[in-house]
């Protein structure tokens, strides 16, 4: 075997060639298998003279972990091998390198790509929760990415982790200081939360290109993750208020505060349930068993069989539009988008692409139809409405809190009239809601409670109507944007040099 900086080792049935990189204790080199398919791989190689006591319990734990593990954004391990001077790691290769050099080369990452990446962050973490494994070493060094032509995140490195219960204390400093959740450094006393703070930062460093305690020293670094001082978020980039609302939620210095990992997974901006995967279009045409029988809106395209308990939210969705009853119709529809238009990222065979890519497109001219409808019932609505909320404003004027709320309400509506003011205005009902549903908790009975719960009704119902609105414009620039590589084309674009 060659000694170090002779070049690599020697491994039967491989041929180790260029460094990918090191670490403490370990380098790893891009290998291809000597069989006939040349498969590339990944070679981690641990020279045992290097090892001490608690270097050889991280080797352990990370093959201990890794060998149970088969998820789609985990590093997969797949053998390991061991000679009188090294143990390899044979691991699944990665071509396009780290998440770190990615966005270092792009300065930053628009949020539309971010948002993807973290989906499958948090996918590859929910898996882990779900087994009560900790990483405690997430950065984006640890982080690699399968291709630069069609990026997925990998999470690798695991030589920190840990099998850890939510109630469990360590007091082992661990990680990397620029990543470190402040009670680790502060206290040394941490749990699993300590993966959610490392979330934050790496999302911050995405969005704004370095990390919130980007220092110039240790001790300029010390201080700030010791400060009280609430992180503060650059106004640029522009970002939405989810996006913000996520990163204020996972950058909570003190961890009972912070968001929870359920909290996490299904928090609007990750939105797990609807990432783009595989599972996709199975979920958007789930049904009893079979395929699909009829033509039209439903199609034939989708011929495969699917399992599942659930009705196709599309045979739902024409069944509503035949029955009359375009509210749940439209609504329906833009469930389904919700799966459809992610299913494009994952569908390889050309012709079944194109097909789902027509279907989403009647599906969104349908939607489009139905909009006007609503949209002229609702004015109408609203024509009928005026002299019941003229009514109600009148007897709500020893009532400044009641008052105030209508005022937001009537301000919702004005910046719906506009032609981008959907977000704002929706914004503006949620607000308003928040405040009208507790003032009629408390109203006693009478004409004033009567008028203010049909008050209510009538703005949920716009504010749910707006709210699909916004969802369907979304769905509908993805699939503009998505060409056959899926997500490769969207990255490509977005991610020009800023």
């Amino acid at each position: 075997m060659a000694g170090p900086g002779w070049g690599p080792p020697r491994l039967d049935g491989f041929i180790l060639t260029e460094r990918l990189g090191s670490g403490t204790y370990a380098t790893v080199y891009k290998a291809y298998a000597k069989k006939d398919t040349r498969e590339v791989v990944a070679i981690k190689c641990v020279a045992k003279k290097s090892l001490n006591k608690a270097s050889v319990e991280n080797l352990l734990t990370e093959i201990e972990i890794l060998k149970g593990i088969r998820h789609p954004h985990i590093v997969q391990l797949k053998d390991f091998q061991w000679d009188s001077d090294n143990i390899y790691l044979i691991m699944e290769f990665c071509a396009g390198g780290d998440l770190s050099r990615f966005i270092h080369t792009r300065r930053i990452l628009p949020e539309k790509v971010a948002r993807v990446f973290m989906q499958q962050l948090a996918s590859a973490l929910q898996f882990l929760h779900e087994r009560n494994i900790s990483h405690l070493d997430l950065k984006p060094q640890n982080i690699l990415l399968s291709s630069l032509e069609k990026p997925h995140l990998k999470l690798a490195d695991f030589g920190f982790a840990q099998h850890m219960s939510p109630w469990d204390e360590k007091h082992v400093l661990r990680g990397s200081p620029l990543y470190m959740a402040p009670e680790m450094v502060c206290q040394r006393q941490y749990d699993a939360r300590v993966d959610l703070w490392s979330v934050g930062v790496i999302l911050y460093e995405a969005l704004f290109g370095q990390p919130p305690f980007a220092s110039r020293s240790f001790l300029e670094l010390e201080e700030k993750i010791r400060s009280n001082r609430v992180i503060e978020l650059p106004l640029r980039p522009p970002l939405s208020r989810d996006c913000r609302d996520l990163l204020q939620r996972l950058l909570e210095r003190d961890p009972s505060r912070r968001i929870s990992f359920q909290d996490f997974f299904t928090h609007p901006w990750v939105d797990l349930e609807h990432m783009p995967s595989r599972e996709s279009l199975a979920r958007a045409v789930s049904r009893p068993t079979g395929m699909w029988r009829n033509k039209g809106m439903c199609g034939d395209v989708l011929s495969a069989p699917f399992g599942g308990e659930k009705t196709a939210l599309v045979v739902e969705a024409v069944k509503k539009d035949q029955e009359g009853d375009p509210a749940a119709a439209l609504s329906l529809y833009c469930k389904a988008l919700d799966f459809f238009v992610p299913a494009l990222h994952y569908e390889v065979d050309a012709q079944r692409k194109e097909a789902i890519k027509a279907k989403v497109g009647q599906y969104m001219s349908r939607a489009e139809e139905l909009k006007v409808v609503i949209s002229s019932s609702n004015e109408a609505l609203l024509r009928q409405g005026t002299s019941a909320r003229d009514l109600l404003r009148e007897m709500a004027r020893d009532k400044p809190r009641l008052l105030a709320a209508l005022e937001v309400a009537s301000a919702a509506m004005a910046k719906e009239e506009e032609a981008s003011g959907d977000q704002d205005a929706l914004d503006l009902y949620q607000q308003s809601l928040g405040e009208l549903l507790l003032l009629l908790a408390g109203e006693p009975p009478g004409r004033r409670r009567e008028l203010l719960h049909t008050e209510v009704q009538n703005l949920m119902a716009r504010a749910e109507y707006l709210k699909e609105q916004v969802k369907m414009r979304e769905s509908r620039w993805e699939a503009e944007t998505l060409d056959k590589e899926g997500l490769s084309e969207s990255v490509r674009s977005s991610c020009t040099l800023q």
